[in-house]
This record gives C-alpha cells, sequence and structure tokens, in this order.
C-alpha cells in the first residue's frame, strides 16, 4: 500500500511563492523566526530541509493558509509495517 510522503523540493518552492504573494523577504523570514542567519530559510526553499513542525505552524499563520496548504505529497513507498 502506498502512503503519503511530502515533497522537499515542491514544499520549498510553494512557501517560496507564497512568500513572494505576501511580499515578505528572506531576511523577514529569519527576524520572525528568531534566526541569527538567513541559512535555515534558504534550505527551505531549496528543498534541502523542511521546517519544524512548530516553524511550519508558524510559517502557516504568517502566511495566512493551512499547513496543508504548505506541504506538497506525493505518493511514495510501502507503508511500514506494524
Amino acid at each position: 500500500m502506498n502512503y503519503p510522503i511530502i515533497n522537499p523540493a515542491a514544499t520549498g518552492e510553494r512557501i517560496n511563492a507564497l512568500r513572494k504573494a505576501k511580499g515578505l523577504s528572506v531576511p523577514y523570514l529569519r527576524d520572525y523566526f528568531g534566526f541569527s542567519t538567513t541559512n535555515a530559510i534558504y534550505k527551505w526553499l531549496r528543498g534541502d530541509a523542511l521546517p519544524s513542525l512548530d516553524n511550519m505552524f508558524a510559517l502557516s499563520l504568517l502566511l495566512g493558509v493551512s499547513v496543508n496548504d504548505i506541504l506538497v505529497a506525493e505518493w511514495g513507498g510501502e507503508s511500514p509495517a506494524c
């Protein structure tokens, strides 16, 4: 049975599009999250990493969308055995 997984690259593209649509800069996001550098933000945008659950929730509130509207899912892999 296939189950949904998050596509990090497509999710990063969506975060970037939503960010630009709101007119938010990467430095603004850095300050919003209290990061000292923009490295984590750029990792999200490239799809090299995903925001933590707390950061994803905060990002959804900032962007005015649900977490589901940020994440891009695809179907793949076998469901792990229980």
